[in-house]
């Protein structure tokens, strides 16, 4: 029999907490099977509440005794939780509960990795530790008593007292439940200081396994580069006397913000050449950063109920952003920002997924941490910064942090401070909060006697429990060019605020070539026709540097659905102006490499959907296979020059200019390789001192369908080390040949090293399948029926990762009718599961819809 169906939770029945808490003292004796927590928590009536019932989170919980002001009482308790009478003022609750952490693989409350305890409690896994109010709005000062016999024992805030067995925590902060941590282990410290703007030293520690102290030392210098940042643009200055990071194997996220004590996937914080590619650096850089920032956007400030997550994630995603942008150069991090904002964010406001930056209700809450909360919640921020501009941007933060620090904050509460300090009026643009879907923006121009009209509109399409949408302020930066290249009008900001209107430019000497959504200027999809000859001209002669590489995108992307549909040569404007740009030594090597790759074939896929046509993944693999080769040939004459440019010497280093260069030269290399048959890439991985150049050269070969001696030379080298090992089970999927890429993530599921627990090592395999286009819609349906079979089988584990790999199918009503129903048939089975979690059950239910 199916379990009952999950409880929907909505955003209009929030109510205040029937009571506050002014501290918690925690006890943990620590038990892989049998770990007790003691608990004592100050109570008080909340004046504020509508409500007087006394209720706690709690789940999965053995309870042993319950007090109140020290006098033994028997509650009512249920599955979630637990209730009983209470005194009418303040009052002392204390508990003892037993859990298990060796039996929790969902990775949620305390668990075991490897013989390390560790927590993870956003957004609700606090409540498998203990019975507490667990939710946002309800803060409190934490002190904590660890008792084991590892080695370190850590918590929030700063250490109190230690001796051989134990270790006691205070953290004067109040947090949520949501940002406590506590980790346990046989672990050895990466030791490092930073000295406050205002003259405070703070003690710095990465903590890792033995053995992984030498892949500490970048995550370090990102962390007092990101402390320094923050200062310095933002005027935060961190607040405790400690900060600590925890590199853990098991982790279903990339890190957590903890109060003090952030938790990291080993992934996002080890690194050294050897074993992280330039890309594992910039994330890495990134990650601390986001993690860091979000002690004031988040800790000191947090949200007062989860759907307001937007409030912390969007405002931080976007800090970290200026950051990496100062750290390695705004125009290639804009690019890339909005390559994965199109490639995933616009795809889920597309599908079954839609939902609102701040959705209206949720059944769990785990399935709400997405790319529209994330990294659209950052685009809102962005866009609101050049609506009022930079000097009005820091004043409303500086009030933000004045006048909300300490509290859980709202959606409203941020725009209200923006109004309060600028005087601007930004009810419709709160709507961007409110409404899901990706707006359209129609372009239409004219010239006639010196005047230019761009003539814009918008219109966001029906999403799911959407039917009808409001006009959006959207900002459309614009620059206008003449027949020469020069800038006849610069950079000018639109504001779209009516479903349609005009802007008119006087005294131009004759039409212009309009350069429109300039740095990326608003989350939106841009409708305006332009010649192939119009986009050769701005990838050529646009200063805009976003511009010029979507123009360079744009004419890509007119070429490969040209090839998918009629067979079509690809544009020689498009061949030329790429080679101009490539060729061009004036031109940074990671803007040349971005010009360079091609739109994914799931772009393609959804631009034929957009033309009103039913994409064939085969058809689209082959289109940009043969686009390859013909670029490889076009520029043939030009590849082992720029390769050779592209070389450098010396020690590795992640910095932008080497980062840049070996990005270019391995984009050239991937073309080389089919002119050569992987003559230099073999060349290079047997050369390669470090894992970027070493993994490059490896995928090219794959990709022509050589290199199984070097993949095997890979896994002799590197089996030992998991974080390099997930590179090798994932190549191989991602690499290779549609037909082969069901039966290759097959077989390295028998492969001894997969560990169905470990979720990097999950996503190594089943991530990559669906990177794998062409390979994951294979016409038998044999990627959906594996995907579908191992999903099953990790739910009952882990069910946020499954809900989460679950996503892949979202997109199964765009295709024809035999893939649709293998897709649906697949998520039918899953749904069919009996006792599927709750997270499980509501992303299989939206996608089928």
């Amino acid at each position: 029999m199916k379990d009952a169906a999950p409880q929907t939770i909505y955003l209009r029945d929030y109510a205040p907490p029937a009571f506050l808490i002014d501290d918690v003292q925690l006890t943990f004796k620590l038990a892989p099977s049998a770990t007790r927590v003691l608990s004592r928590i100050h109570f008080r009536p909340n004046p504020d509440a509508k409500d007087s019932v006394f209720f706690l989170h709690g789940e999965n919980l053995t309870l042993i005794r319950t007090a109140i002001n020290g006098n033994t009482i028997t509650p009512e308790v249920t599955d979630e939780g637990l209730t009983c009478t209470v005194p009418d003022g303040p009052f002392v609750f204390e508990a003892e509960v037993e859990i298990d952490p060796a039996a929790n693989t969902s990775l949620d409350g305390l668990y075991m990795s490897n013989g390390m305890y560790c927590t993870q409690c956003e957004a609700e896994g606090f409540r498998k530790i203990t019975y507490y109010p667990d939710r946002p709005d309800v803060m409190a000062t934490f002190k904590v008593r660890i008792e084991s016999e590892l080695p370190v024992l850590l918590s929030n805030g700063n250490p109190v007292a230690q001796d051989d067995g134990w270790a006691e925590w205070s953290d004067p902060w109040p947090k949520p439940a949501y940002l406590f941590a506590l980790v346990a282990g046989d672990l050895v410290n990466h030791p490092d200081s930073f000295t406050t703007m205002s003259g405070r030293d703070v003690a710095l520690n990465i903590w890792v396994r033995p053995g992984d102290e030498g892949k500490c030392a970048f995550g370090m210098e990102a962390l007092k580069k990101s402390m320094k940042w923050d200062e310095e643009v933002y005027g935060r200055e961190y607040d405790l006397d400690l900060f600590n990071i925890v590199a853990v194997d098991d982790f279903n996220m990339g890190a957590m913000e903890n109060k003090g004590l952030n938790i990291f996937n080993a992934a996002a914080v080890l690194a050294s050449p050897e074993t992280a590619t330039d890309a594992n650096f910039e994330r890495i850089e990134a990650i601390i950063a986001h993690e860091y920032f979000h002690n004031w956007t988040g800790n000191r400030i947090t949200c007062r109920d989860w759907f307001q997550l937007c409030l912390k994630e969007g405002l931080t995603v976007f800090r970290d952003q200026q950051f990496t942008g100062d750290m390695r150069g705004h125009a290639v991090k804009r690019i890339d920002d909005a390559i994965a904002l199109r490639a995933h964010q616009f795809r889920e406001d597309a599908g079954p997924l839609a939902h609102p930056v701040r959705p209206e209700s949720f059944v769990e809450i785990n399935n709400f941490y997405t790319m529209t909360v994330y990294e659209k919640g950052a685009e809102i921020i962005g866009m609101l910064r050049r609506l009022v501009g930079a000097g009005d941007y820091k004043k409303a933060l500086d009030l933000y942090f004045a006048r909300h620090d300490g509290d859980a904050a709202t959606i409203e509460d941020w725009l209200a401070v923006f109004t309060d300090a600028t005087g601007r009026d930004l009810t419709q643009f709160a709507r961007w909060y409110s409404q899901a879907g990706t707006p359209k923006v129609t372009v239409r121009d004219e010239y006639s006697n010196g005047t230019y009209r761009l003539h814009l509109s918008q219109s966001t399409p029906p999403t799911p429990g959407q039917p009808h949408k409001e006009p959006l302020v959207i900002p459309i930066a614009v620059g206008l060019l003449d027949e020469g290249g020069t800038e006849v009008v610069k950079t000018t900001l639109l504001e779209l605020t009516e479903a349609a209107e005009t802007f008119t430019f006087d005294d131009l000497s004759g039409k212009p070539i309009a350069s429109i959504q300039r740095d990326f200027s608003a989350p939106v999809i841009l409708d305006y026709p332009q010649s192939n000859k119009d986009l050769a001209f701005l990838l050529a002669h646009d200063t805009d540097p976003f511009n010029k590489w979507d123009a360079g995108r744009r004419l890509a992307q007119d070429v490969l659905l040209r090839m998918v549909r009629d067979d079509a040569a690809p544009d020689a404007a498009y061949l030329d102006g790429l080679a101009t740009v490539l060729r061009d030594d004036s031109y940074d090597p990671a803007f040349r490499a971005c010009v360079l790759l091609l739109p994914s074939e799931e772009d393609t896929a959804t631009a034929l959907v957009d033309a009103g046509q039913t994409p064939d993944p085969m058809a689209i693999y082959h289109a940009h296979e043969a686009l390859k080769l013909l670029l490889a040939q076009q520029l043939q004459d030009s590849l082992p020059r720029l390769y050779a440019d592209m070389t450098v010497t010396g020690a590795y280093s992640p910095d932008a200019v080497a980062t840049g260069k070996r990005s270019l030269g391995n984009a050239i290399l991937s073309l080389m390789s089919k002119l050569d048959g992987g003559k230099q890439a073999s060349a290079q991985y047997t050369d390669a001192d470090n894992m970027t150049q070493q993994l490059a050269a490896l995928a090219a070969l794959l990709k022509i369908g050589k290199g199984q001696p070097e993949l095997a030379a890979f896994e002799t080298q590197w089996q030992n080390d998991r974080l390099v090992m997930d590179k090798w089970f994932g190549l191989q999927v991602s690499c290779a040949a549609p037909r082969l890429a069901a039966t290759t993530a097959a077989n390295l599921t028998a492969h001894p090293a997969f560990d169905l627990k470990n979720p990097n090592r999950f996503r190594a395999v089943f991530g990559a399948l669906k990177s794998n286009t062409a390979g994951f819609h294979d016409p038998s349906g044999a990627g959906y029926d594996l995907l579908a079979d191992w999903l099953i089988k990790l739910d009952p584990i882990n069910p946020q990762t499954t809900a989460r790999v679950s996503t892949s199918f979202d997109t199964w009503k765009r295709y024809d009718p035999d893939r649709q129903a293998k897709m649906r048939g697949a998520l039918q089975r899953i749904a069919a599961t009996p006792h599927l979690s709750r997270d499980t059950t509501e992303m299989v239910t939206r996608i089928l819809g």
